[in-house]
Order: structure tokens, then C-alpha cells, then sequence
């Protein structure tokens, strides 16, 4: 069952973020289905966030995704290279977002593998927010895509984890953002493989 809009139109961006582990993405294009388990988080607290996009209440052609209601895909371009998928939570107006930075993948393995340009199906090849996309075919140009429809789309399917196996920690990569880089807005499943797979199976 995908998830409703209630679990995105909340203030709360970090619990958001934090209960977004375990739950599975999909995307289905040309009629390829492909997903895996959410295994990795941040989240961005939009204008009083300096690692946000939207810090200070920017408003550009490429944040005015982040504004809209939440229960949307913002992707952007990452170094013109890789593909980052988000999504934007809370209110129209409000620009949280969370950002996927790992999957464990379950669906369509084969076509994640051609995709990812590797030959043997290790936690290695979804390990980081540009893979992730790489492997779900989710390009920059998905940004704005709702998340009820039947491209991109998640699916709570119950799977039961110990809050012990989450480790809290701050987020990758942010330097610039002066204090707010050193708040614990990154959520990561520190066992996957095996605890997954007995969860899933």
C-alpha cells in the first residue's frame, strides 16, 4: 500500500526523516519495476536550515519545488553529474525536505545491476544518494513528481526495526553550513543485509 499524504504533511521534518527507514521506494519506468528498502536519511529544515536549499526563504526555479505541498520528489543536479533524490514534506509553503541517501534493493535487481554498471548486487551499489538514483532511474527531471502516482512512489510494508539499529549522527558533506552541520539529521541502518532480508522475507 503506498504511503498516504498524512505521513508527508507533518511539521516534523526529522522524525519524518527518522521513520522513513524501513520503508520501501519504487519507481516504474518503461515498464520496469525496481526498489528497495530506505536505509538511509537526512533531512533539511528548510529556511532556518543552512544546509537547506531554501535557508534564508530562497526561492529559485529550482527550489520552488521545495514550497509546494509536501508528498513530492525534488531532485536536483549534483556536481552536473548526479541525480539526488528528495522529498518534500510538510505544508504548502513550508520547504522541508529529506533526502534519500541509501536503499537496500529488493525489487528488480537485474535492471538495478545494468543500471549501476556492476555485475554482482552488493549494499556497495546503493550506498550513497547519487547511486540510488543511478540504480532507480530517477533523473533530475522527475523533480515535481508526485509521489501517489505510478512512477515514483513508497510503500510502508511493516517491516519492524530496533531503534538500536539506527545510528543518529550528522549529515555528509555540509561544511559550509556552520553549526547547523553538526545537527544529528542523518538517520542510517547500521546492519542491513541480513537483518533486512529475515524482516523482508
Amino acid at each position: 500500500m503506498k504511503i498516504q499524504p498524512s505521513f508527508y504533511l507533518r511539521d516534523d521534518v526529522v522524525k519524518i526523516a527518522r521513520e522513513l527507514i524501513g520503508k520501501h521506494i519504487f519507481t516504474k519506468i518503461n515498464g520496469e519495476l525496481t526498489g528497495g528498502i530506505i536505509t538511509e536519511t537526512e533531512a533539511y529544515a528548510g529556511i532556518t536550515d543552512k544546509a537547506s536549499h531554501a535557508y534564508g526563504n530562497r526561492r529559485t526555479k529550482r527550489t520552488e519545488i521545495m514550497y509546494r505541498r509536501g508528498g513530492i520528489a525534488y531532485v536536483y543536479l549534483c556536481y552536473g553529474v548526479h541525480s539526488l533524490f528528495n522529498i518534500v514534506t510538510n505544508f504548502e509553503n513550508v520547504p522541508h525536505a529529506v533526502l534519500i541517501r541509501g536503499i537496500f534493493p529488493t525489487y528488480g535487481q537485474k535492471r538495478i545491476l545494468q543500471r549501476s554498471k556492476k555485475k554482482k548486487l552488493t549494499v556497495k551499489i546503493t550506498d550513497g544518494p547519487g547511486k540510488v538514483s543511478k540504480a532507480l532511474g530517477i533523473h533530475f527531471s522527475d523533480s515535481g513528481c508526485d509521489l501517489f502516482g505510478d512512477k515514483i512512489w513508497l510503500e510502508d510494508k511493516r517491516i519492524k526495526i530496533d531503534k538500536n539499529k539506527i545510528k543518529i549522527t550528522k549529515r555528509i558533506g555540509i561544511d559550509y553550513a556552520g553549526d547547523d552541520a553538526k545537527l544529528p539529521y542523518r538517520f542510517k541502518l547500521l546492519s542491513v543485509s541480513d537483518f533486512l532480508i529475515r524482516s523482508f522475507f
